[in-house]
Order: structure tokens, then sequence, then C-alpha cells
């Protein structure tokens, strides 16, 4: 499969991920994290944190942040 097709098929999002991996599966959601504050793209813990421990230490609802990467 063609790197550019793969890019195109749906990456789910999941309260474990690693916000690191994230932003590489998915580059658009550089943008919703900045939305809500995060400013995670340039963060070392997004290397070892997860979506779920980065919301906790941001005071953020896990599951908003999982919807609003998700849509």
């Amino acid at each position: 499969m063609a790197l550019e097709e793969k890019r195109k098929e749906k990456v789910e999002i999941t309260h474990d991920m690693l916000i690191g991996d994230i932003i590489q599966a998915k580059p658009e959601s550089i943008n919703k994290f900045l939305q809500v504050g995060m400013g995670c793209i340039a963060c070392p813990s997004s290397l070892y944190e997860t979506l779920d421990e980065a919301c906790m230490v941001h005071g953020l609802d896990p599951n908003y942040m999982l919807e609003l990467l998700n849509n």
C-alpha cells in the first residue's frame, strides 16, 4: 500500500494512545490540541504520555478530547 493511500485511511484515536503517536498518525490533530490550550507538539512528554494522562495534567475531559480528535 502506498504511503499516500495509508494516510487516507481513517485513524481511530483511543484513550491510551501516546500524544506523539496521535500527532504522527493525524497531523491535523495539532490544531485541535492548540485550540484547547495543549501545546503538545513541543512537549517532550508527548513521547510517553497518553491522551488520558495529558488531559488529566491539563484539566480536560478525555472523552471530550477523544470526540474532538476523532471528528
